[in-house]
């Protein structure tokens, strides 16, 4: 037994709902990472020291983009064998420190300064602690897996959308300087992380008697025949790859937009910059709200239904997108891609778990989050090879959204895989 399982089991059961409040704010506070397009374009201004080109102030985000994949994949395996809290409180610890070392890029030659501290270091954090809330808090609420990692990763979205308003301020304070506003928002992100991470722990091995007998029928129905699988087993059925291409695929039709949403807003339906700009942050509401909205969806009419939509309402706004011209109509469908973009988030952790298992669930679905990275570069480099010199959104956007139109088919050819029984294997 791990000292964090030992901790939730030893005198009272700990609240559930406190170590949910826990984990979400700490999404909340590594989700700052999506805040980076205001640094970006801080970094790019004439006045600032940095004076980065368009193309050295995307590398510090990519960087923490694909450092993800590797927090979550060390973090998921050790929190299923050590626990929860001790991988939260390290992951938050490297996160706000990576962001704390990026405040001290205030020169011309410190570029590689935030390429280690916001690139390296905080993506690494982050995936350390991005997966721990998302596996454990299954194991707490079997009833409403869907909904609370829902919440979880909702928290997530909207941690970009409190974090760029807060950032506008301090970097308005010091244009010349950017990174100086990082020194702050590290020291806010490390209290309010450890303070969320500090409430993990594992639930007791078995579902407490005094909770409501719907919590036992859940877990009960989701354990089903057999044990929960290991990594080494959910990565021999074809179930886990399915999965993780239907996540890549969510992620690609999504972000083919997100990429690009500000240039689409002012080319297709005449929005200004100012009010393009606008618009794309209040879009990170709906990315956030879509996590919780189509977890608690896949709760109601099952995760496979749920996939089908995602993919086939991304389809079709991403095939009508480029004929838009209407503002709020453009609008409407961006809010949709958005909605579902942030549901693909919000509803695999949940179908992973019922798929495999919560035992093992951050390493299985850690190293599923592969399709992020995936996903995340895939879904850029196709939207602007696709767009190419003349901007040819018709092309551009009627591909990919064909693409995830014929996508939604896969979700209904795949089953949940039947449990191993015997002994568990390597």
């Amino acid at each position: 037994m791990t000292s964090d399982t030992t901790a939730a089991t030893r005198g009272r059961t700990p609240n559930r709902w406190l170590i949910l409040a826990g984990g979400v704010l700490v999404q909340l506070a590594i989700g700052a990472v999506y805040a980076w397009s205001v640094f970006g374009a801080a970094f790019q201004a004439p006045e600032s020291v940095l004076h980065l080109s368009k193309v050295q102030a995307a590398v510090p985000f990519e960087v923490a983009i694909g450092m993800i994949f590797v927090g979550t994949f060390i973090g998921g395996r050790i929190q299923d064998r050590q626990g929860p809290r001790t991988v939260a409180l390290v992951g938050v610890v490297i996160y706000a420190i990576g962001i704390i070392v990026s405040s001290f890029a205030r020169g011309a030659g410190d570029f590689w300064i935030l390429v280690l501290g916001y690139g390296v270091l905080s993506g690494f954090g982050l995936g350390l602690a991005y997966i721990v809330p998302i596996a454990m808090l299954q194991k707490w609420f079997p009833d409403k897996a869907g909904l609370v990692t829902g919440l979880a990763v909702g928290g997530f979205g909207f941690g970009a959308v409190i974090t760029a308003p807060v950032a506008n301020r301090l970097l308005a304070a010091n244009p010349a300087e950017p990174a100086a506003a990082f020194l702050p928002l590290g020291i806010a992100y490390l209290v309010f992380g450890l303070i969320g991470a500090m409430t993990f722990a594992n639930p007791p091995k078995r579902v407490d008697p005094s909770k409501p007998v719907e919590q036992t029928r859940a877990a009960d129905a989701t354990v089903g025949a057999g044990r929960d699988f290991t990594q080494a087993e959910a990565l021999r059925t074809p179930q886990w790859f399915l999965l993780m291409m239907i996540l890549a695929l969510a992620v690609t039709a999504g972000i083919s937009l997100i990429s690009v949403a500000k240039a689409t807003a002012v080319d297709v339906a005449g929005f200004s910059g100012a009010a393009a700009a606008s618009l794309v942050g209040i879009l990170g509401l709906f990315n956030g709200g879509g996590r919780i909205l189509w977890a608690a969806v896949s709760d109601r009419i099952g995760k496979m239904p749920s996939f089908v939509g995602i993919l086939a309402i991304q389809g079709i706004c991403l095939i009508a997108m480029p004929h838009a011209h209407s503002v709020w109509l453009f609008t409407l469908l961006a809010a949709l891609i958005y909605t579902c973009y942030g549901g693909g988030f919000g509803t695999m952790p949940s179908t992973a778990g019922q798929f495999f298992g919560v035992t093992n669930a951050g390493g299985i679905y850690g190293l599923m989050l592969i399709a992020w990275s995936i996903g995340g570069v895939a879904g850029p480099l196709l939207t602007t090879w696709l767009l190419g010199a003349d901007k040819n959104y018709t092309l551009a956007f009627t591909t990919i959204g064909v693409i995830a139109l014929v996508s939604a088919v896969i979700p209904l050819i795949t089953k949940k895989p039947a449990r191993p029984t015997g002994a568990v294997t390597a």
